[in-house]
């Protein structure tokens, strides 16, 4: 597989095709449906490159990152300890305080309507923690 080294100043969305692209296969398809869910669940959705290509999506923080493996397309989200998970979405890193994740092997599909209801609740929880954030600031006088 040709990696191809990002450009500063190219968009993350770009950055974020090529990898689909670089993939070519099952991993690939994965992820590109799994982003696309994303961004139905959440049209203001703001994809960014982080960590040396690692594909992530926020909303008043990070809402989780998508790493592909050889075996395994990974979405990782960093307060998914914190989410009600009624579908048992999550199936990796359940062992951490605050992260959860979910590993999707080839051939595995997720269920679109769990996984969007996962994301808008990662989102309430960032926005939820942006909001009591600014109320603990102290009014500024003049």
């Amino acid at each position: 597989m040709k990696k191809t080294e990002p450009t500063e100043g190219q968009p993350a969305s770009e950055l974020i095709d090529n990898r689909i692209a670089e993939l070519g296969d099952w991993r690939a398809e994965t992820l590109s449906r799994m982003r696309k869910l994303i961004k139905e669940a959440d049209p203001a959705v703001v994809e960014e490159w982080k960590w040396m290509g690692t594909p992530t999506w926020s909303h008043d923080g990070i809402i989780c990152t998508g790493e592909s493996y050889k075996s395994v397309v990974k979405l990782t989200f960093v307060k998914g300890a914190s989410l009600e998970d009624p579908a048992s979405l999550f199936n990796a890193s359940l062992d951490g305080n605050v992260r959860r994740a979910i590993d999707i092997h080839e051939g595995e599909q997720v269920d679109a309507r769990a996984f969007k209801t996962l994301i808008r609740a990662a989102i309430a929880l960032n926005t939820a923690a942006v909001k009591a954030k600014a109320a603990k600031k102290p009014a500024r006088t003049k």
